[in-house]
């Protein structure tokens, strides 16, 4: 998952933040005592149910949002994006020494079972993250850290790792090189602190059951009804309880639109962060939803080691054959861009006052070029289609993923003479098949996990977990290491321009469209967050006049 220098970098993220306060109902404030009169619970559509809840194997965003409820790291992300401290109360940092950094954890922060959070805790999570038998998909997050790399392709121990606890409460942090947005990193499930005790117990269960998914965050998971809801309590140890406004939480999981829109204005669910493509324009007249920019791309995922897919000429056409803008029109009916390059608008560029976007300018056009199309399906041996393999578009059950797949589908045969087949997938099965590389084509999205474009690069290096188009390109992986460890934050932005324009060059995957997200919020629930990356929070949320608007 799918962000910026702390100090200077914060002003797009800022404002998209400040778009999402105009949803009526989710952006104001008021006392404890207001609040008193209605019963402070919500329930939110988390849509498709998790294939994981572990914080180290998170690589989806509805994983990621059941576990930003019931975990915290040592830093959480603020009204404004920026990290702040959480289970840390203190940061020691010099910018004389930038890849030296000292947590001082909260000796009140606990788990839901009363016992101590301690700086053991998130050692041991971010070496179990790092440990090459976890296989966790993340790992990459934590490479940042001395020898992180090293000892996730087994070329160092883990003693190495440049994480150790000092003593309970101090977590002493030492990185390769300096990370402007390392501190961002540490609001993300893959560096929360999980328990060694139970999760050594049972390593493959100790996540599927409300039980032993002990958390240190404000909420506690009560119960779970797969591939239905979960239950969530305000958990009473948490050390920030005060500020705790709900008492109880449900998500619920219905993955249709229609259906979810149909509980939406029944009131059985209170917000929808995805409503139907149709009822867009009408719900947000009617001032029942608003459509944010969130820091995404919507693309295709082409597996570069198959017949066909495996020649740049032919990925080339497919992309060009695309008519961006007339999708947006037909399907998404919202103020999304044409996705005309990889890196999506809303993230800073070297110059904190410009975009990244803006200054990498458009790759191609976002209407479709179809004789250039034509010419380079024609060079690649296959004249109007001729010849070429009949593929599988696999896309998970959703009714946008379907008629995106439709219209891909209709353009590549009226302007290639191409033929693909259409299959939807169930999202516990996709996931795991298109990670393996055991598909054709594939519906795919990247939200970013911080506001840097090294949050998007980084995914298409060589066996990076999350590299679906299995994607290799060895002076791409070189600019991107080089990136990591420049200092000068000019010249590191002009190797990650450069490195864009190699993969945009190999197009191993199909841009679509820049995402926005539709959300739909009871006028009587405030508080909850959406930030730029897709993250939910409700540790702020409450309700206020519901037995009014009954």
């Amino acid at each position: 998952m799918n962000k910026k220098s702390l100090s200077k970098k914060l002003t797009m993220a800022l404002c998209i933040v400040l778009a999402m306060a105009t949803l009526s109902g989710c952006g104001s404030k008021t006392s404890v005592k207001e609040t008193t009169k209605d019963e402070q619970s919500i329930v939110y559509n988390l849509k498709e149910e998790p294939d994981t809840i572990d914080p180290g194997l998170l690589t989806t965003v509805d994983g990621m949002t059941v576990a930003n409820q019931v975990f915290e790291g040592l830093t959480r992300l603020d009204e404004t994006n920026k990290a702040v401290p959480a289970a840390a109360e203190k940061i020691d940092y010099d910018p004389a020494n930038p890849t030296k950094y000292v947590f001082h954890i909260r000796k009140d922060a606990k788990w839901s079972d009363g016992k101590a959070l301690t700086a053991n805790d998130f050692e041991y999570a971010w070496k179990r993250v790092l440990a090459p038998k976890t296989a966790s998909d993340y790992a990459n997050q934590l490479y940042y850290l001395k020898n992180g790399q090293a000892y996730n392709s087994g070329k160092a121990k883990a003693s190495d790792v440049g994480v150790k606890a000092i003593d309970a409460n101090t977590l002493e942090v030492n990185l390769e090189s300096p990370t402007p947005y390392f501190l961002q990193l540490c609001a993300l499930s893959t560096l929360m602190p999980v328990r060694q005790d139970i999760v050594e117990k049972a390593p493959e269960k100790w996540a599927l059951t409300p039980a032993t998914y002990v958390g240190n965050g404000p909420f506690k998971l009560t119960s779970w009804t797969h591939d239905a809801s979960m239950d969530y309590v305000k958990n009473e140890n948490y050390w920030n309880k005060a500020q705790v406004k709900l008492d109880k939480m449900k998500f619920v999981m219905i993955v249709q639109t229609t259906s979810a829109l149909a509980a939406f204005e029944t009131g059985e669910v209170d917000y929808l962060d995805e409503v139907p493509t149709n009822d867009i324009p009408k719900l947000i007249s009617d001032k029942k939803a608003v459509s944010v920019p969130y820091i995404g791309n919507y693309y295709i995922s082409l597996n570069n080691k198959i017949k066909g897919l495996d020649n740049v000429k032919v990925r080339k056409a497919l992309s060009l054959a695309i008519d961006r803008s007339l999708l947006i029109k037909a399907v998404w009916k919202d103020p999304r861009k044409p996705a005309t390059a990889w890196i999506p608008y809303g993230i800073a560029d070297s110059d904190a006052t410009k975009q990244f976007r803006t200054v990498g300018g458009d790759f191609y056009k976002g209407t479709a070029d179809v004789a250039a199309a034509k010419k380079l399906l024609a060079e690649a041996g296959y004249p109007n289609g001729k010849g070429f393999p009949v593929l599988e578009y696999a896309y998970n059950k959703n009714e946008t993923h379907a008629k995106v797949a439709q219209a891909v589908q209709d353009m590549w045969k009226k302007n290639l003479g191409i033929t693909v087949k259409l299959t939807e997938v169930d999202w516990k099965v996709f996931v795991p098949q298109r990670k393996s590389g055991n598909y054709q084509i594939s519906r795919d999205g990247w939200i970013g996990d911080y506001m840097d474009p090294m949050t998007f690069m980084d995914i298409l290096v060589t066996n990076n977990g999350n590299n679906d188009p299995k994607y290799s390109n060895l002076k791409y992986d070189a600019l991107i290491a080089s990136a990591k460890v420049e200092k000068d934050p000019a010249k590191r932005m002009v190797t990650i321009h450069d490195a864009e324009k190699i993969l945009m060059d190999d197009m191993p995957m199909i841009p679509v469209a820049f995402y926005v997200s539709n959300v739909a919020c009871k006028t009587y629930v405030k508080g909850v967050r959406k930030i730029p990356t897709g993250m939910m929070y409700f540790d702020r949320a409450y309700v206020e006049g519901k037995s009014k608007a009954e």
